[in-house]
């Protein structure tokens, strides 16, 4: 199974800790980039082939993956050739598989998806944000999205009400209200599972925003589930976000579920 996860924004609100020079899912926390704790978590469940939706200084992302190897390995080459470098250790990351997709520097979320389409192929696939995470357990989340037999599942998590709300009638998503003030709801907290239908919905045109007219559509044809998840979860929207993160890095980071 694949797992996609939109790394294109340009991160208006955490310009105080990029500068406006940094991609957000490479600001890090914990010493190792958020992109980096997200794709740890879904490699715990066995989710280890990836597709990055690159925009806003994607390059940067490119960049750190080309390098991943010596930059995580000690290593001994030969200076003059360019063939000869020789890695002594191995990191954990060795089994995964990652494509950096260019979806576009301004593209909205919904066509970002879409253009990756041919790198999804025809099966079932993960996809989320490349700011949040979350100490959610993912077999339980795709049992739940096998048994409903649903187009889509979103994960329905519980922070302050400055999300789009998610309305639900057991676990069947009925409504979808764009940030509902002093409201504590509900909320899309990423971690999605989707069927290859998907693609009906979303488009490749620049302004298809996934959490308008394609998430609606699937709330008009009864096709979008809630899994709730009432654990830990935290995006990295704001500069506060990241301290809040980072203090819970301190604290123990609950969603390191994995052990190196």
């Amino acid at each position: 199974m694949k797992a996609v996860i939109l790394c294109g924004g340009k991160g208006t609100r955490l310009q105080e800790a990029t500068g406006g020079i940094q991609p957000k899912p490479m600001v890090e926390v914990g010493g190792r980039p958020i992109l980096w704790h997200i794709m740890k978590l879904y490699a715990h469940f066995g989710i280890k082939e990836f597709v990055l939706c690159l925009g806003h200084l994607g390059k940067q992302i490119k960049d750190y993956f080309l390098h991943y190897e010596p930059m995580n390995n000690d290593f001994t080459l030969r200076l003059g050739r360019s063939d000869s470098i020789r890695y002594h250790n191995t990191h954990p990351e060795t089994d995964w598989t990652v494509t950096l997709a260019d979806t576009g520097e301004d593209t909205m979320t919904g066509a970002r998806l879409a253009l990756v389409r041919k790198y999804v192929g025809d099966e079932t696939f993960m996809f989320t944000y490349g700011d949040g995470v979350a100490d959610i357990d993912l077999n339980k989340l795709l049992e739940f999205h096998r048994a409903h037999g649903k187009v889509a599942t979103v994960t329905g998590v519980r922070p302050s009400g400055r999300f789009g709300r998610l309305n639900i009638d057991g676990e069947l998503v009925v409504d979808f209200e764009e940030k509902p003030v002093g409201e504590n709801g509900y909320i899309n907290g990423g971690f999605l599972v989707l069927e290859p239908k998907i693609f009906d919905y979303v488009s490749e045109d620049p302004g298809c925003i996934f959490e308008r007219a394609p998430m609606e559509n699937l709330v008009k044809d009864r096709q979008l589930m809630v899994f709730r998840h009432e654990g830990f979860w935290q995006c990295m929207d704001t500069y506060r976000d990241l301290l809040l993160l980072q203090e819970a890095w301190q604290a123990g980071a609950p969603w390191r579920l994995w052990e190196d």
